[in-house]
């Protein structure tokens, strides 16, 4: 489980890095202009990085399965030879999907105005920009994508429901809670990339649903990533006793806390 975590953690930071420095650096010099090349690049790392993350997040369903419903086997079904081969499998696949797209955007051409209403550039911006009719690029992309993003969703989910079925065949309570709870970070972060990604995807990007759109756009490319540590972090007995205590000194005191 460590391994995956650090995996994660990893494409967490490289995520952020795509686009939060070049959002900072508009921001301040409300410079909001990159030239097509930079556009591509961005575009390529951010949707490399939320497919290795889609791949990675099915990884880590499997292990909590393996961990869960056939715990005496752990060590043999997820030793670290077949971690790393999982984890290779994970930043291979969706390097070769990019790729693909990257090749297929050769055949549009941009000749303006090239304005797209984000923060960072994605495919569906670049569709909607070019000149060149892009249905060939969109068919593509709706079916080696959405091949790829429902086999990732059908892995990671899938494992789930055979653990509940397990969980609920335990006889006490207490070994309950424990199951589920070594479930619901992984569970959380799977739920808060999914409902993001499907709606910037997904979603017709009306001018409606604009303002919506640029939301989740942020919650799937700097929130979520910011979160995913705090949450698995949560699972930690001596964070959960530091929490409790910091919140019980403020209900006790609470104006010493707030001058200090």
């Amino acid at each position: 489980m460590y391994f995956f975590l650090g995996n994660l953690a990893f494409l967490d930071m490289s995520c952020s890095s795509v686009t939060a420095p070049s959002m900072l650096s508009h921001l301040i010099t409300q410079h909001w202009s990159m030239s097509l090349s930079e556009c591509i690049i961005q575009m390529f790392f951010v949707i490399y990085f939320a497919g290795s993350e889609a791949f990675l997040l099915s990884s880590m369903s499997y292990d909590r399965y393996v961990a869960i419903c056939r715990p005496l086997h752990y060590s043999q079904l997820m030793s670290w030879g077949t971690c790393a081969e999982m984890a290779s499998l994970d930043w291979s696949t969706p390097f070769l999907l990019t790729i693909t797209y990257i090749i297929c955007l050769r055949r549009l051409t941009f000749c303006g105005p090239n304005l797209i209403q984000n923060f960072f550039c994605d495919l569906p911006h670049l569709f909607q920009i070019s000149c060149t009719d892009p249905t060939i690029n969109v068919f593509i992309l709706i079916i080696v994508g959405g091949t790829a993003g429902i086999a990732a969703c059908v892995i990671t989910f899938y494992p789930y429901v055979r653990i509940f079925r397990t969980v609920l065949r335990i006889g006490t309570s207490d070994g309950k809670s424990k199951a589920f709870s070594t479930c619901t970070s992984h569970l959380t972060v799977v739920t808060i990339f999914y409902v993001s990604a499907t709606f910037i995807y997904l979603v017709p990007d009306t001018s409606n649903l604009l303002t919506l759109n640029c939301v989740f756009s942020v919650i799937y490319t700097l929130i979520t990533p910011l979160l995913n540590p705090l949450i698995y972090s949560l699972r930690s007995k001596d964070l959960k006793a530091a929490l409790s205590k910091a919140l019980h000194i403020h209900r006790l005191h609470p104006d010493t806390a707030t001058r200090r």
